[in-house]
């Protein structure tokens, strides 16, 4: 089993749990209150294992199925410990994508958020680094996109939402996880960027 399954298998587990017992949900969700206050750290990665609903955790681990096999292949293929660094990623992809949030927020008792989502854009992400060109298909729209396109356009929803914060979704969460995942490759190997120029120009 790759990590992937194994993320997504221990993600739905607790998520599906926690569905049906509000004191598991309030402990692990991400309340800034809480973690600046009352130094429950912990929150920071716990609320990525909630989801609201299984419409929630569908979409998630759907998108994170697809695109987390590229991810973990291409780090694979041009690092030796890639597998470990795809840990790396999902990891600090939740922690990345929370920090906004807990420093928005963090003298709001009431704010909450829970979800994946962040560490999920990481990864998105990454594999559009390796693979700019990808054909990503959205619901209702029966032609491929290519990735750097959807993540231009993924880019600036996530902003243009943050802005309004007129619904319940962490958009700022999206854009940092985002912003990280494609980074991320850099970060170990700066010269990668050439591999991103070329696959994007000539592939």
């Amino acid at each position: 089993m790759n990590i992937t399954l194994i993320i997504i298998l221990l993600t739905s587990i607790v998520s599906i749990l926690a569905f049906s017992n509000k004191n598991i949900f309030d402990k692990l969700k991400l309340n800034p209150y809480m973690i600046y206050h009352k130094k429950e750290y912990y929150r920071i990665l716990s609320h990525a294992m909630l989801h609201a609903d299984w419409t929630h955790l569908f979409f998630n681990m759907f998108t994170l199925f697809f695109f987390g096999k590229y991810a973990e292949h291409f780090l694979s293929f041009y690092f030796n410990n890639g597998i470990l660094l795809y840990v790396l990623l999902y990891i600090l992809g939740i922690i990345i994508a929370s920090i906004p949030s807990v420093l928005k927020h963090k003298n709001n008792h009431w704010y909450n958020s829970i979800g994946a989502s962040g560490a999920v854009a990481a990864v998105l992400f990454t594999a559009i680094f390796f693979d700019p060109k990808m054909s990503i298909y959205l619901f209702l729209i029966p032609i491929p996109i290519p990735g750097f396109v959807f993540g231009i356009a993924y880019l600036a929803y996530s902003q243009y939402m943050s802005k309004k914060d007129n619904d319940n979704i962490n958009h700022d969460a999206h854009f940092a996880g985002a912003i990280f995942g494609f980074i991320f490759p850099v970060i170990f190997k700066p010269e990668l960027i050439q591999v991103f120029i070329n696959n994007l120009i000539y592939s």
